[in-house]
């Protein structure tokens, strides 16, 4: 009896791609949505500050940041790691 073969698709390292793709762009997102938000450039500032729940409305405000960009930077790493697979078994 043969042994179960595991699908290509499903491999430990791909995972381990994205897992770290998605924690750089969290990272990334949380950065950008607290530098908004502290520097004022744009009055995020004082338009949270003026609304009902500030703090509230500045958890929303950086968890959308955060899941945004972590979710753009797993699905580009995602394709540039498939891309990448997939030039390396077509040269050998």
């Amino acid at each position: 009896m043969r042994g179960r073969k595991r699908p290509a698709l499903i491999d430990v390292s791909i995972l381990l791609e994205l897992a770290g793709h998605a924690a750089m762009g969290a990272a990334l997102g949380l950065g950008f949505s607290l530098a908004l938000m502290f520097f004022d450039a744009f009055g995020l500032k004082s338009l949270i500050a003026g609304s009902v729940d500030p703090g509230s409305t500045a958890r929303v405000l950086v968890g959308t940041f955060t899941l945004v960009f972590a979710v753009g930077a797993s699905l580009t790493g995602f394709v540039l790691t498939m891309v990448e697979r997939g030039e390396r078994s077509a040269d050998q």
